[in-house]
């Protein structure tokens, strides 16, 4: 083959040139439109990172948790009420996370509570706080607060274990009804041991007792009554029941129902076993308006009129469930639950949802 002439090389070499411009011009355009495919990927990744990271912050920095309570009326839930408050407000001030707490009472009604949950997860409540009207009717909260995605801590009035077992995100904080029961037949066991006469009056060796009880349906009731009376059997107090009945932990039905006794059973009645310190105290104004000495009362929870009444006198003692303990238990568990985060390790939950209140006996001595 023939070499190339002069002037076949120079047009060669022309085409090679145009070649490698256009070679250049695609590289320059391939870049430039790399670069703003990367410019466009790096917006759409800092505005999606960021979303996430505002929607974390204003969780972190406010927080709305409904309280239901089943009645304001009744002196313990109210005792913790305050609690509750006092809690917030000094995770406020420690965390700087603004904690709204809207707390209502159903006045002991379901259908009210029902409604107020519904009120609660329509305003965008973070976790739910209920203190159950019906602890067997639990499961209409638990369906919405499910529905939702809500958590929920139920507190004084346990669900039935059925109903708590539906759902991981459900929790319950109370103080041991058995433990309760046990420590109050204490007082009167540790009492009538060191001084039979101050329990039994007459002195014919029986101690006969009356016996105030919560609601028919409240297992902490139903608890009491068994524990109480079974603690003073097994340390050998020998007891009689002249009567019993159902005051719905009411200080008014108490009163009433203990005025009924005094004049049904004249000079009977030593010991008044009660479950819990509002119907002591009603038993106690019934005592005093029918001018009658010597009978013991014994109740529990320590509300601030039960320790008052045990200072004056007027009680032999109560239980106390540490409200601070109590209600800090729920807050906690409250705010980690709305912020997202996991239940702390030093918080002891029983089979991951059941948290125990500590309790003691508060005597005047």
């Amino acid at each position: 083959m023939m070499g190339l002439t002069r002037k076949e090389k120079q047009k060669k070499e022309q085409k090679g040139e145009r070649k490698e411009d256009c070679t250049e011009q695609t590289f320059k355009k391939k870049t430039g439109m790399t670069s703003i495919v990367c410019l466009f990927l790096l917006v759409v990744l800092l505005l999606s990172g960021c979303t996430p990271s505002r929607e974390k912050a204003d969780q972190k920095t406010a927080i709305r948790i409904g309280v239901s309570l089943y009645s304001a009326e009744d002196t313990f839930i109210n005792n913790l009420r305050s609690e509750l408050e006092e809690c917030a407000k000094s995770y406020e001030q420690e965390s700087g996370i603004k904690v709204t707490l809207d707390i209502q009472s159903a006045k002991g009604n379901q259908n009210t509570q029902n409604n107020q949950v519904e009120r609660f997860l329509s305003l965008g409540c973070d976790a739910l706080v209920i203190n159950p009207v019906d602890r067997t009717a639990a499961s209409a909260i638990i369906d919405k607060a499910m529905t939702a995605g809500i958590p929920t801590i139920f507190f004084n009035r346990q669900p039935v274990e059925e109903d708590m077992n539906r759902w991981d995100q459900l929790y319950y904080v109370g103080a041991d009804a058995k433990e309760s029961a046990v420590l109050e037949g204490k007082i009167i066991s540790d009492q009538y041991q060191k001084d039979p006469a101050s329990i039994d009056r007459n002195r014919d060796g029986v101690v006969r007792y009356v016996l105030l009880e919560g609601e028919s349906s409240h297992q902490d009731s139903l608890i009491r009554t068994e524990w109480s009376i079974q603690t003073l059997k097994d340390a050998g107090v020998p007891i009689e029941k002249v009567t019993g009945g159902i005051a719905n932990w009411e200080r008014s039905q108490a009163s009433a129902l203990m005025e009924q006794w005094l004049e049904q059973y004249p000079g009977e009645i030593e010991l008044v076993i009660s479950n819990n310190d509002d119907m002591a105290l009603g038993a106690i104004d019934a005592i005093e308006r029918a001018g009658v000495y010597g009978i013991t009362v014994v109740g529990i929870d320590a509300t601030t009129a039960g320790m008052e009444a045990v200072r004056a006198g007027k009680m032999l003692g109560t239980v106390s469930s540490d409200k601070e303990e109590y209600a800090g238990a729920i807050m906690k568990l409250a705010i980690v639950k709305a912020l997202g985060e996991e239940i702390p390790s030093d918080m002891e939950l029983e089979n991951g949802k059941y948290y125990w209140s500590k309790q003691r006996i508060f005597t005047e001595k």
